[in-house]
């Protein structure tokens, strides 16, 4: 026990690298998926061919297979394009484009399903007693909308920690990566006390998530129960 104390000492601090492409992967990944649900639910019939056939690719890509497509391909298109080398430009970015573009897909399916979780009726209520659409949409589409997506969010969060550390396949330093260097150079001598030790690292995150998620689905279920009552 005390040498896997060790390594969680040694990998902790490697966290911060493993939050910095969740949260980064998340935002951006959360902006592309308001997008493609938009216009999944628009009226425009070729946004809306394009931004399902854009999720049913992701959906087919398993994300190591994407890492890679990315981590040698984007490179190639960038130079082509605009001359611009990105070769070497730091592993954690093509690990946040990777994972923001994987993300967009799955983030709008859960946006336009919790959207359409909401009886249509509700919306033109609120415009009868003189709300704007905009009013109807922030005050009683979206809390209910999001009360809903909020289980699925928190798995796309806990699919984001899991897959992300294989980003230590391209190199990318983060928990997981410096577990591998480790290993590296301990001679594989002592692998599986690495990786308990990281399972300790990742099993109480996992929870954490896991937890804080099952309390707002709670919270917000209960707001708008009390305010349908």
């Amino acid at each position: 026990m005390d040498r896997i104390f060790i390594y969680i000492v040694k990998l902790l601090p490697y966290l911060s690298v493993t939050f910095e492409y969740m949260l980064t992967s998340l935002v951006i990944g959360s902006l592309l998926g308001f997008l493609l649900a938009a216009a999944k639910l628009g009226k425009n019939k070729i946004l809306r061919s394009l931004a399902v056939g854009y999720t049913t690719v992701m959906r087919c890509t398993p994300s190591i297979v994407l890492l890679f497509m990315i981590f040698y391909g984007l490179p190639l298109l960038v130079k082509s394009v605009f001359g611009i080398d990105i070769q070497n430009s730091n592993t954690i970015t093509f690990v946040i484009v990777t994972f923001s573009l994987f993300l967009g897909g799955s983030i709008s399916e859960i946006m336009r399903a919790a959207y359409q979780s909401v009886s249509r009726g509700q919306h033109e209520a609120a415009v009868s007693v003189g709300l704007t659409n905009m009013q109807a949409f922030r005050r009683i589409i979206l809390p209910q909308a999001f009360a809903v997506s909020i289980p699925n969010i928190g798995n796309t969060i806990l699919f984001l920690l899991k897959e992300g550390a294989l980003g230590y396949i391209i190199g990318l330093i983060d928990v997981m990566g410096k577990a591998y260097l480790i290993n590296g150079y301990e001679m594989q001598a002592y692998v599986l006390l690495v990786y308990l030790a990281l399972s300790f690292i990742y099993w109480p995150l996992s929870i954490i998530i896991e937890q804080l998620f099952k309390f707002l689905e709670r919270r917000f279920t209960y707001m708008k129960e009390k305010k349908t009552a």
